[in-house]
């Protein structure tokens, strides 16, 4: 199988070319090498490395000529510092993809492999003992001042229970990150009523291990907290540290992108990659601080409006459709990253 990954030199894109490469998959990688991103040029094992934008569309075409499957990884990626990145994230999410898609099309690709992101949920799923599963609405300033950090119910303004996200959850995009996620996801699905393709937006949860990026604005929860450790310094946990999140592996997201580049899938299917374990963030920060001998984390009680509480995943539909699940659990992953 022929194979063009964008943004194959990245955190996630290295093991998944890794494991396509192995697997005798022909794969090619294309990256911006942004210097934001990359200090340095990276070492691609398994894949020739193009350096280019997924906004050039005569190289793009190039590149998918032959193609079997696109894995589109590029993106600008992170929450976001302020309304000064939107256009960024526009023109290199939206337009970037707008741009690998027409020219799959052109190309005549089989099939295109999607980098979504548990954000699309915005806040999870939640339970009210008397109204059963409810969608809460921003939580509020007076609570969270008071230290009541989970949302209310709606209707009846008890607080809710978090519980398992799936796919069939509404997607409330809160961020300029996130809506192009939403939006990625949307034209894929036009791209594959229009061509009869199949294509597959893999949303990942929260990803952490080896290569991740540091000391950045744009960095995962775990990055941070280990640049924290690695200064010596505790790791600053807002709230009181109980938002629950799903932390998988790199290892097992990238065999996700490989399993969703081989399965014989129709029509297009959005699947969360997540470990299927629930981590707090305080649970997080004591780990990472006890793996490698560091202060114990602090808890501030501080939050952020724009923060969402609990995300976690069900990734039952992955393993239905992929035959994937995650094999690494926190504690050896996060010995080993």
């Amino acid at each position: 199988m022929r194979v063009l990954v964008t943004g194959g030199a990245g955190f996630i894109g290295r093991p998944t070319v890794q494991i396509l490469a192995a697997a005798g998959h022909d794969v090619t990688v294309l990256d911006s090498l942004r210097p934001d991103v990359h200090p340095a040029a990276p070492q691609v094992p398994g894949g020739r490395l193009v350096r280019g934008d997924v906004r050039d569309e005569d190289l793009v075409g190039t590149l998918t000529h032959d193609a079997d499957v696109v894995v589109h990884l590029a993106a600008k990626v992170g929450l976001g510092v302020d309304l000064g990145d939107i256009v960024d994230y526009v023109s290199s999410n939206d337009l970037g993809t707008a741009c690998v898609l027409r020219v799959a099309a052109t190309e005549g690709v089989a099939k295109v492999v999607f980098a979504s992101s548990m954000v699309v949920y915005g806040e999870g799923a939640y339970d009210c003992p008397e109204h059963g599963r409810v969608a809460p609405g921003p939580r509020r300033p007076t609570d969270l001042d008071a230290g009541i950090f989970d949302p209310r119910c709606p209707r009846c303004d008890a607080v809710l229970a978090p519980t398992l996200v799936a796919e069939d959850a509404p997607l409330d995009p809160r961020n300029v990150y996130a809506a192009t996620k939403v939006h990625g996801e949307h034209l894929l699905s036009a791209w594959v009523r229009e061509t009869g393709g199949s294509a597959v937006a893999l949303r990942f949860h929260n990803v952490y291990g080896p290569g991740s990026p540091r000391d950045t604005p744009y960095a995962g929860v775990a990055s941070l907290f280990r640049s924290e450790l690695a200064a010596g310094r505790p790791p600053r946990v807002f709230e009181d540290g109980g938002q629950r999140r799903d932390f998988v592996h790199v290892h097992d997201v990238a065999a996700a992108v490989g399993a969703a580049a081989r399965a014989d899938t129709a029509g297009f299917a959005a699947l969360n990659v997540g470990s299927g374990t629930v981590t707090t963030v305080g649970g997080l920060a004591e780990a990472l601080a006890h793996a490698v001998g560091g202060p114990e984390p602090v808890v501030t009680g501080q939050y952020r409006l724009g923060d969402v509480r609990h995300v976690t995943a069900s990734s039952a539909r992955a393993r239905e459709v992929l035959g994937w699940h995650a094999t690494t659990s926190l504690a050896d992953g996060l010995a080993h990253s």
